[in-house]
C-alpha cells in the first residue's frame, strides 16, 4: 500500500546511480520532478549490461559530484528468474502506475517478460517512457526485440515528435502522451571561473573560438563529418579550434587518421575518456558553441546539457533535433552528411555571434520546456488509468 494514501504511487523501472550516462540522468530528473506530487519508488538495475557487451570503460559513475536519488537495485536485465521475482515484487506494491524507461532493444526480453507477468494486476497501468524506440544502429533482431519489449504497455510517453511517429508502429492504437528531455542544468557551475586559464591549460589561446563535440563517439554521431568540415572553417577563421571530449566507442585511430589527413592536428584537441560530472562545466563554459553533426538521432541529452549552460547548438536536421532548436535564435540547423553544410552553419554562427542574443533566446526556450509540466502530464496519465 502507498505510504501516503493521499499521493498516487508510481514505480519507475530504470537506471539510476550508481550507473552513469544519459538514461540514469533522465530517470533521476524524472524522480525529482515527480516526488513532491506522487510517491515515487525507483526499481534500479542490479545488472544493467553484462560487462562483455558494454563498449566503455565502466558502467558506473565514479564522479565526485554524484546525482543520487533513492532507489532499490532489483532488476537483472538477463536473468529470467529475476524477471519473475521482480514481477512478484511489483504485484505486492499495489502501485497506481508502473513506468518502464525504454531506450534500447537489448531490454526487450526483460521488459516484455516483466510487463507480461504484471499485466493482469496492472491492467491499463503500465506506461513506457520511450526515449528511443529502436537503437540508432538497429537491425532486424533489434526490431523484433522492440516489438516484444513494448507489446504489453498500456500507454506511452514520448520525448520528441519523431519518437511519437516511430512508437505508433508498436503502440497498437494505445494512447501516446508527450513531454521532452529536461534541461540539464545540474552540473557544477562555479561563480568564479577563469576561462582564459582553462583555455590555456587545454592548449588554446585566450581568443580562440572553440567548437565543442561532447559525448561518446560512435559512427552515427558524425564526428568524421565534422572533422572533414573543419579545414573549411579554418580557411576563413584561423582562430577556430575543435575540442572533442568523450569516450570513443569506435576505434579512435579512424578519427586521429582523419585529423592528420586534413592537416588540422594543431587545431584539434581530443580528450578520449568519460568525463566525470564535476568536469563537465569547464568544457562547456570555455566553448562558444556545441556541435551535433549526427547522422541519426531522436533527441539528445548533449543538446540539453548545452542549454543548461546557455550555449547555442549547431545540429544536423535528423530525428527530433530540429524540434528543440530555434534556427538563428538558439543555434543553427544544418543538413546531415555534409561537411559543407556544417561549415556553413559554423560560419553563420561566427558571423552572427555578436548580433544575436543566443543566451536570452535559450533562457526563454528553457522556460518553455515541456518537462517542466511533467507532474501535470502524469496526473493526466493516472486519470486515464
Amino acid at each position: 500500500m502507498s505510504l501516503n494514501p493521499e499521493k498516487k504511487k508510481i514505480i519507475l523501472i530504470g537506471p539510476a546511480f550508481p550507473y552513469r550516462g544519459g538514461n540514469s540522468l533522465f530517470v533521476t530528473h524524472t524522480y525529482e520532478a515527480l516526488k513532491n506530487e506522487f510517491e515515487v519508488k525507483i526499481y534500479n538495475y542490479k545488472l544493467l549490461y553484462p560487462s562483455i557487451l558494454f563498449p566503455g570503460t565502466t558502467q558506473f559513475d565514479l564522479s565526485s559530484q554524484q546525482f543520487k536519488v533513492p532507489n532499490e537495485r532489483i532488476v537483472n536485465s538477463i536473468n529470467p528468474f529475476n524477471w519473475i521475482s521482480t514481477a512478484n515484487k511489483l504485484k505486492k506494491e499495489n502501485a497506481d502506475l508502473i513506468v518502464f524507461d525504454w531506450w534500447h532493444p537489448f531490454f526487450g526480453l526483460c521488459h516484455g517478460a516483466i510487463s507480461l507477468l504484471i499485466r493482469k494486476k496492472y491492467k491499463d497501468k503500465i506506461l513506457f517512457i520511450t526515449e528511443n524506440v529502436v537503437s540508432h544502429e538497429a537491425n532486424a533482431v533489434d526490431k523484433i526485440l522492440t516489438r516484444i519489449g513494448l507489446n504489453f504497455a498500456s500507454k506511452f510517453l514520448v520525448l520528441s515528435g519523431i519518437v511519437d511517429k516511430e512508437v505508433r508502429q508498436f503502440s497498437k492504437g494505445k494512447k501516446v502522451y508527450r513531454s521532452e528531455l529536461p534541461v540539464y542544468n545540474c552540473y557544477e557551475q562555479t561563480g568564479e571561473f577563469d576561462i582564459k586559464k582553462v583555455k590555456e591549460e587545454l592548449g588554446f589561446d585566450k581568443d580562440s573560438l572553440i567548437f565543442l563535440f561532447f559525448g561518446y563517439v560512435r559512427k552515427y554521431k558524425g564526428l568524421d563529418i565534422l572533422i572533414e568540415a573543419f579545414p573549411k572553417i579554418l580557411s576563413g577563421h584561423p582562430k577556430a579550434r575543435l575540442l572533442i571530449v568523450g569516450e570513443f566507442y569506435d576505434d579512435p585511430k579512424e578519427y586521429t587518421e582523419l585529423i592528420k589527413k586534413f592537416n588540422i592536428v594543431n587545431y584539434v584537441k581530443v580528450i578520449n575518456r568519460f568525463v566525470p560530472n564535476e568536469e563537465v562545466e569547464k568544457y562547456y563554459r570555455i566553448c562558444d558553441v556545441v556541435i551535433l553533426p549526427y547522422r541519426s538521432a531522436t533527441q539528445s541529452g548533449i543538446l540539453n546539457v548545452a542549454y543548461g549552460f546557455l550555449k547555442p547548438v549547431i545540429a544536423t536536421n535528423v530525428g527530433g533535433l530540429s524540434e528543440f532548436i530555434e534556427d538563428g535564435k538558439t543555434g543553427f540547423i544544418v543538413s546531415p552528411d555534409s561537411p559543407e553544410s556544417i561549415a556553413e552553419g559554423i560560419t553563420k554562427f561566427i558571423n552572427s555571434k555578436s548580433t544575436i542574443d543566443f543566451t536570452a533566446n535559450i533562457e526563454r526556450l528553457n522556460n518553455q520546456n515541456k518537462f517542466n509540466n511533467l507532474p501535470e502530464v502524469f496526473k493526466s496519465i493516472l486519470s486515464d488509468s
